[in-house]
């Protein structure tokens, strides 16, 4: 079954939202992040996305203590971490906090080939790559940046390297809710032959329903933010949904 995966992004401490993400777009959705990943939880999620705004940005670990507190109040849920894990250190730090899985995304786009080698022998099963997509190309440094490779070539690339797991995210969409990107998502997914998490634009359940079709092509769950804050469905609904496919 699809695997339906709530996302909270973290700023300062807060819960926020950005529209592709554009730092200057954030929108706080609530002053205490460990209740809301307690109400996803209650809503019947297994896991839990959390971006880490601030390490994205500056790569310091200021959201570290939100995120050990989340992983301690809500033990039901399996909580995947990133931004700004760009060296070994920062990567066993949040596992270490209790994060089940990390994201490496712009060390492994843009840092130093050695550091990303490193990661993925020590940590491969734990380590999923971002590749954040913007018009086809890597986007890098907090999605501000675009780099110059194509993002197909680097999941290929880094599956070669020892990366067994990937989140694909079309930055243009993210925080829109515009829809999906299944065909680049599918295409990613397909190219790496690994498993793929799609994320970026869900806004409905059709697109969950859509993100379940994709699963022969290798994707194996979606990551949900700005629709479940703006009421448009809950985890339960897209659950219900993910459970209908599979049948």
């Amino acid at each position: 079954m699809l695997e339906i995966i709530p996302a909270i992004d973290l700023l300062g401490g807060k819960a926020v939202r950005l529209r592709r993400g554009d730092y200057d777009s954030q929108m706080q959705v609530a002053d205490d992040p460990v209740q809301v990943a307690a109400g996803f939880a209650a809503d019947g999620a297994t896991c839990l996305h959390i971006v880490d705004l601030d390490g994205a940005r500056t790569g310091d670990g200021v959201n570290l203590p939100v995120i050990r507190e989340i992983i301690r109040a809500v033990p039901s849920l399996r909580v995947q971490v990133g931004g700004g894990i760009r060296t070994l250190d920062r990567a066993a730090q949040v596992l270490d906090a209790g994060a089940a899985r990390i994201i490496i995304g712009t060390t492994a786009a843009s840092g130093d080939g050695a550091v990303i080698g490193a990661m993925l022998e020590k940590y491969a099963s734990e380590i999923i790559v971002g590749a954040d997509t913007k018009n086809g190309y890597v986007a890098v440094h907090g999605w501000e940046q675009e780099s110059t490779e194509r993002t197909e070539a680097f999941g290929v690339r880094l599956t070669a390297m020892g990366a067994e797991r990937f989140l694909f995210t079309d930055v243009s969409r993210d925080g829109m809710l515009e829809g999906v990107n299944a065909g680049a998502t599918a295409a990613f997914a397909r190219a790496t032959g690994k498993p793929t998490l799609a994320s970026g634009g869900v806004a409905s359940l059709d697109d969950v329903a859509e993100c379940a079709r994709l699963q022969p092509n290798g994707v194996e769950g979606v990551i949900i933010g700005k629709a479940l804050y703006a009421g448009r469905f809950t985890v339960a609904d897209a659950l219900r949904v993910a459970r209908e496919a599979a049948h």
